[in-house]
């Protein structure tokens, strides 16, 4: 059983920057890949960043290559997302997300194994 909790969103303008986190709790979290995926009102929900467990490989969404990075501190169990020149459309709720291995969290063809709550994320004009 894996529990996540995400923390940092809030409000910023066009061109700003905001990192948001994802603890951990419970056991091996080193063992699973992390992603962040993030939902905008009257949207599906869609994969944002992933990044394998012990951080060899990471996988960007078109919209966000270039402006955000995914990392993860396996000693604090937690996984990062640090998101820059953020603009209006990136505004959602975004989750944090667990699963076996990249693979399936990028394919999540049988679902992710964990999500968080979701924190909110406002990017204005």
């Amino acid at each position: 059983q894996l529990r996540l909790v995400e923390s940092g969103g809030g409000l910023v303008q066009a061109g700003g920057s905001l990192r948001v986190s994802c603890a951990a709790s419970g056991r091996a979290f080193s063992s699973y890949a992390m992603g962040w995926f993030r939902q905008a009102p009257g949207k599906e929900r869609e994969l944002v960043a992933g990044i394998s467990n012990i951080s060899i490989r990471t996988y960007y969404g078109d919209p966000v290559k270039g402006r955000f990075t995914i990392s993860r501190d396996n000693a604090k169990n937690t996984v990062y997302l640090q998101m820059n020149s953020l603009k209006p459309e990136d505004t959602a709720v975004y989750y944090c997300a667990a699963n076996r291995d990249l693979q399936a969290l990028v394919t999540g063809q049988r679902g992710q194994l964990y999500w968080g709550q979701g924190t909110q994320v406002t990017v204005s004009s």
